[in-house]
């Protein structure tokens, strides 16, 4: 399964260390990791994914390749600007948003729309909306995301 985790360029140190986890999870579990490539919660997911031995795929909102995070192994450059925060959703079975600002709301959004199960830590909360389930660790998001995807598929 391919999990999208989004969150801010920027975040402070334990939402690093919560990112990094759900990383090197999805990676022990067998799941490649799509983000958007750039830093923040989505280098310390590719982190951790990436030093867990799993594939992590960026996928840029600039022209430049070159661009991504250290710990990205496939880098699509698109040249879309936050446009490509559509691709980073769809290029997942399921979501994992951990934080973020409006390029994360955004993301729910199309998440949402695209009817892809999200588990959240510590993101958006919006009433009156559903289809975000809210946990506080790395292990009930990975949990969730995998337990939702596994019982559509069967």
């Amino acid at each position: 399964m391919r999990v999208s985790v989004i969150g801010g360029s920027r975040c402070t140190e334990r939402e690093a260390e919560t990112a990094e986890a759900v990383g090197r999870l999805l990676a022990e579990r067998g799941h490649e990791l799509v983000c958007g490539g750039l830093g923040g919660v989505m280098a310390a997911a590719c982190r951790g994914a990436s030093e867990a031995g799993g594939h992590t795929i960026g996928i840029l909102p600039t022209e430049d390749s070159g661009a991504a995070n250290a710990h990205v192994e496939t880098a699509i450059a698109t040249g879309m600007g936050s446009a490509r925060n559509v691709l980073v959703v769809l290029n997942g079975d399921a979501v994992v948003a951990i934080d973020g600002a409006t390029g994360t709301l955004s993301e729910l959004g199309h998440a949402l729309d695209q009817g892809r199960p999200v588990a959240g830590i510590g993101t958006h909360r919006i009433d009156g909306l559903d289809g975000i389930e809210h946990v506080e660790t790395a292990g009930a998001a990975v949990d969730y995301v995998e337990g939702t995807v596994g019982a559509a598929t069967e």
